[in-house]
């Protein structure tokens, strides 16, 4: 859909740029919101590393909501745009010692933690602060998303969370510990999840670890399920928002919350995901034997989803109205993963042209690299073609 995009402004910007709706992401963070406080005690942790540019994170902290971060270079970024420390989680198999003390420096709600060794370190260093550092212990519990393998984190053989089998003797070894405070446990079995009933499996393991737990007389205060919800990438523009109500909703039916728990949600791609589009132009359309190739000036550094996962995004030629054709969309970078899209139907394109890569805005500018020597993409707002 070109009329959401004021290409009569891009002329003025270097491509390939990253263009952020903030009216879209402003009725998603309503929304989502919205949605959440339809229930008692659901609170919501925006996942920091689905989009870290630092306006569009100021707007996501305007929303009252807390942040999900994995480093601490995350945590920083959380402060910086107005997140405030107590409403931080800090997740991750690796913590380095640095970050963990940055994150008892800033008082962040908790410490989501995913093996002994860690947890020990932990309160060590909380410890050697006088401090107490509020922990919950993630969960790996064997969940299979349907969803592609490399951002399935649920199962078994994956390198995060703790073993169901070790649950008991892991909570045991926090509660006997004098610098953490243990408060529930932690759960997150993958992303781009669009069936609800890999979140109602979820829900039957988490009602059966906690009743295993209660049975022991050990009562916990927070519950957290992660993310995972999708976004739709084939239709970007006609369902520009995710389905929060039924997400919200299917927990709230299924996960057997006890009247003094809180239940934390963790959503990153749902929130950012449709807001960001890619702008890139057309450098050459090459004649291959058998096919036709779109070189754009943006390529895998810029948006590695599509060679790293083999992942769709809808590409749109913005300057051209003209009948459809079918292309290779590629980009410049010296390597034969750096595609796009193979069989693209795309309006009859040609030098110059724009071209929108969709539901850019998670995963996309977060993961640039400067391979090949070259330069990161800016981020710019819609507001700031107005």
């Amino acid at each position: 859909m070109k009329g959401i995009f004021p290409i009569e402004k891009f002329d003025e910007v270097r491509t390939p740029f990253y263009y952020y709706d903030t009216e879209l992401l402003r009725r998603t963070l309503k929304r989502v919101c919205n949605e959440a406080a339809k229930y008692d005690r659901f609170e919501l942790h925006y996942a920091v590393k689905a989009n870290a540019n630092p306006k569009v994170l100021t707007i996501i902290s305007e929303s009252g909501m807390g942040a999900d971060c994995v480093s601490g270079g995350e945590i920083r970024a959380a402060l910086k745009a107005g997140f405030p420390g107590s409403k931080i989680v800090f997740a991750g198999v690796g913590k380095a010692d640095w970050e963990i003390n940055l994150a008892l420096d800033s008082d962040i709600f908790c410490f989501n933690v995913e093996s002994v060794p860690e947890l020990e370190v932990i309160n060590q260093l909380a410890a050697a602060k006088g401090k107490t550092a509020n922990v919950m212990l993630r969960i790996n519990p064997d969940v299979d998303a349907h969803t592609h393998a490399n951002i399935t984190t649920g199962l078994a053989e994956n390198k995060f969370g703790i073993a169901m089998d070790d649950m008991d003797k892991v909570v045991d070894r926090a509660i006997a510990l004098s610098n953490v405070r243990f408060l529930g446990l932690h759960f997150h079995i993958g992303s781009q999840i669009t069936d609800m009933r890999d979140f109602v499996a979820l829900c039957n393991r988490v009602n059966d670890l906690q009743d295993r737990l209660e049975a022991r007389g050990i009562r916990m205060e927070h519950i957290n399920v992660g993310g995972g919800l999708g976004i739709d990438y084939q239709c970007p523009n006609k369902l520009p928002i995710p389905e929060f109500e039924s997400y919200f909703a299917t927990y709230s039916e299924n996960l057997r919350l006890r009247p003094h728990q809180t239940l934390h949600f963790e959503p990153g791609r749902s929130i950012t995901g449709q807001c960001g589009s890619l702008i890139s132009r057309v450098l050459y359309v090459k004649e291959g034997t058998n096919k036709k190739f779109v070189i754009l000036d943006a390529g895998m550094t810029d948006l590695i989803r599509p060679a790293l996962y083999k992942a769709y995004h809808r590409i749109e030629n913005l300057s051209s109205g003209d009948p459809l054709r079918w292309y290779d969309v590629v980009g410049p970078i010296c390597e034969s993963s750096d595609v796009f899209g193979k069989t693209v139907n795309m309006n009859i394109t040609r030098r110059g042209d724009l071209v929108a890569i969709r539901s850019a805005g998670a995963y996309g500018e977060v993961m640039a690299s400067g391979y090949n020597c070259r330069e990161l993409p800016k981020g710019y707002l819609s507001e700031e073609f107005i």
